[in-house]
């Protein structure tokens, strides 16, 4: 995709703190991290939402989960962290081209739900 501002960094054409790169995946920090650690991780092919994701991507999709505790170790998350993938507009999703937040590095995450 022309304008995707994921694809771009895939291309190369703007830059990114990039963490992590192979021939299906590339992950970077954030621009605007939520806490010391927040990364995130994109297929290179464009794939807009969680809801596009094909029988023949399972395997991308498992090797991308695969790699977030390990990347989520070697940045400093010894004792967990958090994956969020924000699907579609109502879920949050801000850039359409699917991507997993990996995020942590505090003493505790606050709740991801409030009651009330």
């Amino acid at each position: 995709m022309d304008n995707c501002i994921f694809c771009k960094i895939v291309r190369k054409e703007i830059l990114s703190n990039k963490i992590y790169e192979d021939e299906e995946i590339i992950a970077f920090n954030d621009i605007h991290p939520a806490a010391p650690v927040h990364f995130l991780i994109i297929p290179k092919q464009h794939i807009e939402t969680l809801y596009d994701i094909q029988d023949d991507q399972q395997s991308l999709l498992g090797k991308m989960m695969l790699l977030a505790p390990k990347l989520a170790k070697e940045q400093g998350c010894q004792d967990g962290f958090r994956v969020v993938i924000n699907t579609g507009r109502v879920g949050g999703q801000e850039v359409f081209h699917l991507h997993i937040h990996v995020i942590g590095g505090r003493e505790r995450l606050s709740p991801m739900v409030h009651s009330g």
